[in-house]
């Protein structure tokens, strides 16, 4: 829940309440995946990105590489824990808790189409309605993270949510970095191996004699 204080385009003080939840936003190109050492973290069948606390050995590499900051450790262990939009429940034929609970009907859950298409409904309504800040987030397949498995609409900028403007995968110059290193480790393993060649070259032969 995030509020801001004046609210844009008006002058008084009025306080303006804007509602967001902060969940996985499962993204395509999870970048979580990419850093967990163990398997604990894994894409479902379903597309969803899930943690299975009983592999993770606590590392934390999958906070820092979460681009929007949802993966928290449990005190206790130092375990990741996150939304796994009822990972339970979807195996059963069932929707996520949050959206079967939501009296409002303000969290649905279905194919990722044919949300886009409702909630890009949504959006051409509030702007016909004067809310002109409306806009979705992470439902671009073209973002940074090839789209979110769960994206939000937002009457303000995603600065103001703490969300990033433009979420990227934090990952993304691994392999760059992997290709980089090898390079290097090949010279340095090159020039050594040269090192030991001309020394080896000026020793005597075991039977050189005088």
């Amino acid at each position: 829940m995030c509020s801001r204080w004046p609210p844009r385009g008006a002058g008084s003080s009025e306080l303006r309440w804007l509602m967001s939840s902060d969940v996985c936003k499962h993204c395509t190109h999870a970048a979580c995946l990419d850093v967990c050492p163990t398997g604990s973290l894994f894409r479902t069948e379903f597309g969803t990105v899930v943690v299975q606390e009983d592999i993770c050995n606590g590392c934390g590499y999958c906070v820092p590489a979460c681009p929007y900051g949802v993966i928290e450790q449990r005190p206790d262990d130092g375990r990741a824990f996150k939304c796994t939009m009822c990972y339970d429940r979807l195996g059963e034929g069932q929707e996520p808790a949050c959206a079967k609970a939501c009296p409002t009907e303000s969290i649905q859950f279905g194919p990722l189409a044919e949300l886009r298409e409702r909630a890009g409904a949504r959006v051409a309504e509030l702007h016909r309605a004067g809310v002109t800040d409306a806009r979705l987030y992470g439902h671009d397949p073209a973002d940074g993270v090839g789209g979110d498995g769960a994206f939000f609409l937002l009457l303000d900028e995603p600065e103001v949510y703490g969300l990033p403007p433009d979420p990227v995968v934090t990952t993304r110059d691994l392999p760059a970095m992997w290709k980089h290193a090898g390079a290097a480790a090949l010279a340095l393993l090159g020039v050594t191996a040269a090192a030991f060649a001309a020394g080896g070259r000026g020793l005597p032969g075991k039977g050189a004699r005088r």
